[in-house]
């Protein structure tokens, strides 16, 4: 252990995830106000998604939305404890096939027109921003597909004695 813990060092990353933190809680904020209760913004695409698609598994559902299976697996959790989405046997005993209900479905056509929305409320902050955000993540990704983050870490890792 050092002498100085390094959590309390200023987190370049804090920033970020407060900003986007508070997006997220604005967006639920206009489904509160639209009267839908238990609706996360994280929820929305993968809804979107069965709406078109039909039943998934949990890995064709991951796969479509190019999410880790795990990740999909905790929201699909949280969206049937919403009851926006219901899990029944797959085609073995190791898959669920995920499908909405009635009142998963009954919320698509607005989650489509608020997913439409907030595409256009991005555009427009990149347009009021000096350097557009949706610029600067296609700047980040070329410049990690040139050195990964794992590269750069270890490049900058001291490790203990």
């Amino acid at each position: 252990m050092t002498t100085q813990d390094p959590t309390e060092l200023p987190d370049p990353w804090q920033s970020l995830h407060t900003l986007l933190a508070a997006m997220d809680a604005e967006i639920e904020q206009v489904y509160i106000e639209r009267g839908i209760e238990g609706v996360r913004p994280r929820f929305v695409r993968p809804l979107i998604r069965l709406a078109h698609t039909g039943p998934l598994t949990v890995r064709e559902l991951a796969e479509s939305l190019d999410r880790t299976h795990s990740a999909v697996s905790q929201t699909v959790a949280a969206m049937r404890k919403e009851e926006l989405v219901t899990s029944e046997p797959g085609p073995d005993a190791r898959t669920r096939r995920i499908d909405l209900t009635e009142r998963g479905r009954s919320l698509v056509p607005f989650l489509e027109a608020e997913w439409r929305a907030t595409h256009a409320a991005v555009a427009e902050l990149d347009g009021e921003v000096p350097y557009a955000l949706t610029s600067v993540v296609d700047e980040l990704r070329r410049s990690l597909e040139r050195r990964s983050m794992r590269q750069r870490v270890l490049d900058h890792l001291v490790p203990p004695r």
